[in-house]
């Protein structure tokens, strides 16, 4: 089977280079009409050039239809013209993947709090920005596909991203809750965590691992989680071909009775609280209080 995104308008941010190019590319050839969103700027976010222009040229030549936007994603308004103007030239606005990023990286004894702002301002708040100004959208068209750009930074922390990393898990948290928001407007929020070779990448990778990891090999999870048969609150990895879920689980817990309910009980029971047993994937933040309930509701009769 094809999958196939013929009359689909899509909206990719920070699409210039790296895994946004590659996704705009690759969605122009399945027939989408795509907005390739750049601010052009360099990999810590500073400076400006004509990358999206590049990429739109690019989609044209080889039969597609795109346009190019500056945007800056850390600007709500900027992200309301941009939809605005993809639904004046095509009428509709139906994907978003999120994928503008910047890095920033110290440890966090060296890192000023503007660097902590600006990576946290650009991946965080500027994925919730460009889903604000494309929500009321998607909602009253009953259709709507968004991809959130997470990463193994946020899922277990790296060394040296403290601002990346909480920017990155905090995005898990939004595809989570979009999802359960979006669910009766036919609304698909999904998280893709990927590894690629890329300027964001291309000093920490060897040369050869640099090669093996190169964005076209994270393309298939990326579309395949914006397509029309998407699930939705998934989190995938995806990086030289492998691709992984990952999921957000909590154990069954343990009930402290009331003479036991202290410092003393809790770290008496430490070993039980955090084993890794039984673990069930967590569907919705109301999932802890309603397990605590049913279990002090069996322990009381």
């Amino acid at each position: 089977m094809t999958i196939s995104f013929t009359d689909k308008i899509a909206i990719v941010t920070g699409a210039g280079n790296g895994l946004g190019k590659a996704y705009a590319l690759e969605l122009g050839r399945r027939g989408a009409r795509v907005v390739v969103n750049d601010l052009g700027a360099a990999r810590d976010g500073t400076g400006h050039s004509d990358a999206a222009l590049a990429v739109v040229e690019e989609i044209r030549a080889a039969g597609g239809t795109a346009m190019s936007d500056g945007g800056n994603v850390a600007d709500h308004g900027q992200m309301v013209e941009l939809v605005a103007r993809a639904k004046a030239e095509w009428g509709a606005v139906h994907i978003l993947i999120n994928n503008a990023g910047i890095l920033r990286d110290k440890t966090f004894i060296k890192m000023e709090p503007a660097d902590f702002e600006a990576v946290v301002r650009v991946h965080l708040i500027g994925a919730a920005n460009a889903s604000s100004a494309v929500w009321a959208l998607m909602r009253e068209q009953n259709y709507g596909r968004i991809l959130m750009t997470t990463s193994s930074s946020g899922l277990g922390g790296n060394f040296g991203q403290a601002n990346y990393g909480a920017a990155k898990l905090g995005l898990v948290g939004l595809a989570k809750t979009l999802h359960l928001e979006g669910a009766k407007y036919n609304i698909h929020v999904n998280s893709l965590a990927p590894t690629a070779g890329t300027r964001m990448t291309q000093d920490i990778f060897p040369e050869e691992a640099f090669k093996a990891f190169s964005p076209e090999n994270v393309v298939p999870a990326a579309l395949y989680l914006v397509s029309d048969d998407a699930p939705s609150n998934a989190i995938v990895g995806a990086g030289a071909g492998v691709f992984q879920s990952a999921f957000v689980t909590m154990n069954e817990g343990v009930l402290l009775p009331p003479g036991q309910c202290t410092v003393e009980g809790f770290a008496a029971a430490w070993a039980q609280i955090s084993a890794q047993s039984g673990d069930q994937v967590i569907a919705s933040g109301m999932e802890q209080s309603m397990h605590a309930m049913a279990l002090l509701t069996k322990a009381m009769g």
